[in-house]
């Protein structure tokens, strides 16, 4: 009986343990990087599109 009581001792020890692991820290930062990057690419497709409309203005400008 007392083992079956250590076995479930050691397991609810081990679950716990595994709880706060380092890994979700890595997770919470990727994302975050990951959100970096929409945020740039969408600055870049913006300043894309705000060129685009330049070029266009500038050749209805030249006769």
């Amino acid at each position: 009986m007392k083992k079956i009581f250590f076995a479930f001792a050691l397991t609810g020890l081990f679950g716990f343990s595994s709880c706060d692991s380092p890994s979700e820290g890595r997770v919470e930062n990727r994302d975050e990087r990951v959100e970096e990057m929409e945020d740039r690419a969408e600055e870049r497709a913006d300043e894309m599109e705000e060129l685009a409309e330049e070029k266009e203005d500038t050749s209805a400008v030249i006769e």
